[in-house]
């Protein structure tokens, strides 16, 4: 790779994750101004030239949405006007995800405009990770990878049962709805046999951020369980999955989601489970910079910026995607025939 060649640039909302992207592909970070007028409107200008260069710009669309996505648009206009060669916008949480049907008469379908948004701004491609939903990808018109943080979930599910010293017949994996089955067949898929099946918790939701649950499917007495889901927002939805599997009867009940949004009152209530002994442990990823102030006893953070390191790089080199997560899938399946091999009930 010609470090000399390539422009990664971090916007407001990523400034650490684009940090340790660019330590670990040993290549120095660009510099781009965001600066605003009285009345809030918003100007990005690139402090390095970018006449003729690939770029990357990272920048997530959590709170304030509107804000970081106008943020993007502007950025991605600004490059498009300074001839960048190609603009490469990696979006690790993408905002409006949730709004990508009519749920209702007279909704909109909003994912689909800020797709189209960007596309207008003058973006080549799209990198993301953790979709709310996979159909999103086909609100874009040009090229848009979905990455998967499964392989990462998969390895801190095989960290915990590994210092626990768990039994692995006694390890479940959870989808929190219907809707995050697939999601957990993909974390499945690297487990392997260090976790013993799947359950799920069949919920209704009568509004945005309330559920109720009404049954889970599967045997959960007795078990460690891993619920996984793609963010936490206001906390709600999951906490009432915990509570329903502890009434279960579950043993241990582990948290782990690739976005932490911790909106509301999502701190006190995730706390308030914690210190309870509800939830074990809660963890997320740092595709959303989360401040101090929404960061409580509990918590664990693990980068993606190993991965998305990797696909820029694989990006850039024009090879194949598909090697990157093979070679990390070897790894995992090493250390958990490692793990069944020397354990001992």
């Amino acid at each position: 790779m010609n470090k000399q060649d390539i422009k990664i640039f971090g916007l407001s909302s990523n400034k650490n994750l684009t940090k340790r992207i660019c330590e670990i592909l040993d290549v120095e970070e660009s510099q781009a101004n965001t600066s605003k007028f009285l009345d809030g409107e918003m100007i990005v200008q690139s402090l390095d030239s970018v006449r003729g260069q690939e770029i990357y710009i990272v920048q997530s669309t959590n709170q304030p949405v509107n804000d970081n996505l106008m943020e993007l648009l502007i950025a991605v206009d600004a490059f498009k006007r300074a001839n960048a060669a190609k603009i490469n916008v990696v979006i690790p949480y993408f905002g409006y995800a949730r709004q990508d049907r009519k749920a209702k008469g007279r909704q909109p379908i909003t994912s689909r405009l800020v797709a189209n948004l960007i596309e207008t701004a003058g973006a080549h491609r799209v990198i993301t990770v953790d979709l709310h939903s996979a159909q999103i990808m086909g609100f874009f018109n040009i090229p848009t990878d979905n990455f998967s943080t499964a392989q990462i979930v998969a390895s801190e599910i095989i960290d915990t049962i590994s210092k626990n010293k768990l039994d692995p017949s006694q390890c479940i994996l959870v989808s929190p709805d219907h809707g995050g089955l697939s999601r957990v067949h993909g974390v499945a898929k690297y487990t392997g046999n260090i976790t013993n099946g799947i359950a799920v918790i069949a919920k209704r939701r009568p509004e945005p951020n309330k559920a109720e649950v009404e049954f889970i499917l599967g045997d959960v007495k007795d078990k460690t369980c891993f619920i996984i889901d793609d963010m936490i927002d206001t906390g709600g939805t999951i906490i009432k999955g915990a509570q329903a599997l502890r009434e279960q009867g579950a043993k241990e009940i582990h948290i782990i989601a690739c976005h932490g949004l911790f909106n509301g009152e999502a701190v006190s209530k995730m706390q308030a489970v914690i210190d309870d002994k509800t939830v074990n442990s809660v963890v997320v990823t740092d595709t959303i910079q989360i401040p101090q102030e929404r960061k409580f006893k509990g918590l664990k953070i693990i980068s993606v910026a190993k991965l998305l390191a990797r696909m820029i790089k694989s990006s850039y080199e024009k090879s194949s995607l598909t090697g990157v997560y093979n070679e990390e899938q070897d790894k995992i399946v090493k250390r958990v025939n490692a793990y069944i091999k020397g354990y001992k009930k």
